[in-house]
């Protein structure tokens, strides 16, 4: 097949910025393994899902301040706000955004909605601030079969993205199984494979399960260097903690996040530097929804480990901020680093599809 000139940037770009190293043998280094994966009953047709790649338009409304109540306010923690879009489409099905990563330079973008989509795309700068988003393609998640995953399977709340130079993971929540797609074999049409994941994972909650998918580069020579981490939302342990699992590398296993104030995880992501972030949200109808981000150390992640670190921000319904599910990072000229996020609008009227760009200032 051959690739659009879209598709080759992204490709360069994240081949220039993440590691190219061979896909680490994921089922040779599982203690044990699931049973195939049954099929579901096929999804009701839903407005909300891509059948087939299309070139759609979204618009791009600026937010020029984050904090409702004081519109001056730019520091937040240990992060700095840059710009924030609202984005719309008369496209049905676009919405829903639940992950996304950037190349290198945090303008060629991929994003996947939770009901089965990709969304690829280029983000237009002025300055440092983002006004807009082009080149934008919707297309289905595609199984081994070649079809959408939605029809074949009912397969949907693809939650999660994480990327190894060629190859991208995309979890699905409420299967809570993993899918793993070689780019280099047709990009957003290239067929995703079912990996193998610790039993342990087929029990967390269907609407509570793997949220966030991080994969630790060979090249960064670190202990867990060619693992992927695979978190959950709400997958609790017997002390009341996240349950995460490492899948590949040398240590699989699986450890916890220690969980306070009701945070549940929605996303992660492995910062240039090495570090990790973990971005969460919490929702009570008394107390509205608030989301913040937490920095962990990566060395300390091990089987059995209960990990903990501090949270570096925080921010409610006084700022401008809706179900924020997505985060990635990446470095400036000027080697700032930059972390954006996004945020799913559940295709309600209601709730807006936001993304946010902060400087990482601490």
């Amino acid at each position: 097949m051959r690739s659009s000139p879209s598709r080759r940037r992204f490709l360069q770009g994240m081949a220039a910025g993440l590691s190219a190293a061979a896909l680490p043998r994921l089922a040779q280094a599982q203690s044990a393994t699931q049973p195939p994966a049954t099929p579901r009953p096929a999804a009701r047709p839903s407005p909300y899902r891509v059948n087939e790649p299309v070139s759609i338009d979204v618009n791009a409304r600026p937010l020029p301040s984050f904090d409702i109540r004081d519109r001056a306010r730019t520091r937040f923690g240990a992060l700095e706000y840059r710009s924030g879009l609202i984005l719309t489409s008369s496209f049905s099905g676009f919405g829903g955004l639940s992950a996304l990563r950037l190349d290198p330079k945090g303008e060629r973008f991929i994003a996947v909605s939770d009901q089965g989509s990709w969304f690829t795309g280029r983000i237009v700068y002025r300055g440092r601030e983002m006004v807009g988003l082009d080149d934008v393609e919707a297309a289905p998640l595609l199984g081994a079969d070649g079809r959408p995953i939605t029809v074949t399977r009912g397969w949907y709340d693809s939650e999660s993205l994480a990327l190894d130079g060629s190859f991208a993971y995309v979890g699905l929540e409420r299967v809570n199984q993993v899918l793993r797609f070689d780019f280099a074999k047709g990009f957003t049409r290239s067929r995703g494979e079912v990996i193998a994941l610790p039993p342990a994972a087929r029990k967390l909650p269907n609407n509570k399960g793997l949220e966030g998918l991080v994969f630790v580069p060979k090249a960064t020579g670190q202990r867990l260097a060619g693992t992927l981490i695979a978190f959950s939302e709400r997958g609790l342990d017997a002390s009341g903690n996240l349950i995460a699992f490492l899948v590949g590398g040398k240590t699989p296993g699986q450890f916890s996040v220690r969980r306070s104030e009701n945070f549940d995880i929605s996303d992660a992501v492995l910062l240039p530097s090495g570090g990790l972030l973990i971005l969460e949200r919490k929702f009570s109808w008394f107390g509205g929804v608030g989301i913040r981000i937490r920095r962990l150390a990566l060395s300390e992640i091990a089987p059995g480990a209960v990990i903990d670190g501090p949270a570096i921000f925080n921010a409610d319904l006084g700022n401008e901020i809706d179900n924020m599910e997505g985060i990635d990072a990446h470095v400036t000229e000027e080697g700032e680093t930059v972390l954006t996020m996004v945020s799913d609008d559940n295709f309600s009227l209601i709730q807006r599809n936001l993304l946010l760009q902060f400087t990482l200032v601490d």
